[in-house]
């Protein structure tokens, strides 16, 4: 006789159903990029395991947005950690929705935080970070921080304890690789 959580665990072992995966962008012939900023692009998934607290992270080595006030190109890498509650983000929607900032004008700060806050309404994760990494422009480079936490005492306290000790390259690239 079978137990059920075996059959359970062998059913969710053997990946996404059709049906789950219909929606989505991906695999699509023709992707089409958008020429302006869009977080409609963004899509979610169902996360499998919501119970269980997993780090998810995605980095983005060739960002770019655009300064608003010179027009000139901005770039970086681009960094988000997360863990999931009931969604995660489908990463090729999360490329396309970053490219859609491409021809964005908005400072780096900015930046950063509208994307935090994008998927912050997509996913409402249990805890998220993003963090920009600029290239240094006119000798100066920025490097901006953007979290959330929901609200139980666990994610508020991992929010707290990473607010408190974030400085350049903790989460991300150690500084001495960048430069």
């Amino acid at each position: 006789m079978k137990n059920p959580r075996q059959t359970k665990s062998i059913a969710r072992s053997q990946g996404r159903s059709k049906k789950e995966l219909q929606n989505f962008s991906l695999g699509q012939s023709n992707t089409e990029y958008s020429e302006s900023y869009n977080p409609k692009l963004l899509e979610a998934f169902d996360n499998k395991n919501p119970k269980n607290i997993a780090w998810t992270t995605f980095i983005c080595t060739e960002f770019t947005s655009l300064c608003p006030k010179t027009n000139q190109p901005d770039f970086a890498k681009v960094f988000i950690n997360y863990i999931a509650a009931d969604k995660m983000v489908e990463s090729k929607s999360l490329k396309l929705y970053l490219h859609s900032f491409r021809n964005h004008g908005d400072f780096h700060e900015d930046c950063i935080q509208t994307i935090c806050n994008d998927l912050v309404k997509l996913m409402k994760p249990k805890y998220i970070e993003v963090i920009g990494e600029f290239t240094p422009r006119g000798g100066i480079a920025i490097f901006p921080f953007a979290s959330y936490a929901a609200p139980a005492k666990e994610f508020q306290e991992i929010y707290k304890e990473r607010l408190k000790s974030y400085a350049p390259g903790k989460y991300t690239t150690e500084l001495k690789r960048v430069y």
